[in-house]
């Protein structure tokens, strides 16, 4: 099997690390039957992909086998982050097999991590929404979720582009990821309703990028952001790159 190697990841103080020890129990606890779940947030640089990047090591450090659907077909934060290890051709990934460039075993990568595997996108797209919403994206994500104790999917935001969505329609349950104090609560509702209208219900929000100073200023939680969904700590940070085209080719 191909291989992946994970660099050196920021390092966790006592409190982060538990607040992702807590993210991920609560991802256990959801249902015997719920396995693949999709992060996303309202735009970019809130700290999704790097969240889902520590949630997969984390639960895969349990004894889990678990495997992270890079779905950011427009904007990869992964594909800069991480070192794919290719003795021949370019990295094959979800857009190769998607498109009919290559089998399902071709976009899967090990890591140097025991129990997590990653499937990267390969390749940049402009118009993903066709390999998306495709049946062939569904039944990969049936597959993994037979293979794997968990499937993770790190999704584009959701407010702004509608991708986000189309991925949820295959995914048991979603997790919204929030830079503290950034967004509005009209944008957090708008993004959590255009999830729950795929089908696809929303199983809690993590607040990241929190500051000790703001964690003192607990009555700003219950004004900022009220309702049914669970609320999680952490902090990280995102970046994006450009994108291009690719054509699909018939299986």
């Amino acid at each position: 099997m191909k291989q992946v190697s994970l660099r050196e990841q920021d390092a966790l103080d006592y409190s982060g690390q538990e607040a992702l020890n807590s993210i991920a129990t609560n991802l256990t606890f959801v249902g015997r039957h719920m396995n693949k779940f999709v992060m996303t947030s309202c735009v970019a640089s809130e700290g999704k992909s790097s969240l889902c990047l520590q949630l997969m090591l984390n639960l895969a450090q349990r004894g889990n086998s678990v495997v992270m659907v890079d779905a950011d077909l427009r904007a990869s934060f992964l594909m800069s982050k991480l070192k794919f290890e290719q003795r021949e051709g370019a990295i094959q990934g979800l857009v190769h097999y998607l498109a009919g460039y290559c089998e399902l075993d071709d976009a899967l990568y090990q890591t140097d991590a025991e129990g997590a595997y990653i499937i990267p996108i390969g390749d940049t797209v402009a118009n993903p929404l066709p390999l998306l919403d495709s049946p062939d994206f569904s039944q990969m994500m049936e597959e993994l979720s037979k293979k794997f104790d968990y499937v993770l999917v790190d999704a584009p935001p959701i407010g702004v582009i509608i991708d986000a969505a189309v991925i949820a329609k295959s995914c048991d349950g979603a997790v919204f990821v929030m830079a503290y104090g950034k967004r509005s609560k009209r944008e957090v509702v708008d993004a959590v309703q255009q999830l729950e209208q795929s089908g696809c219900p929303v199983l809690g929000c993590v607040i990241n990028m929190v500051t000790v100073k703001s964690l003192a200023e607990k009555s700003y939680y219950k004004k900022y952001y009220s309702g049914h969904y669970s609320k999680y700590y952490h902090g990280y940070g995102d970046k994006t790159d450009a994108s291009k085209d690719i054509k699909p080719k018939k299986r």
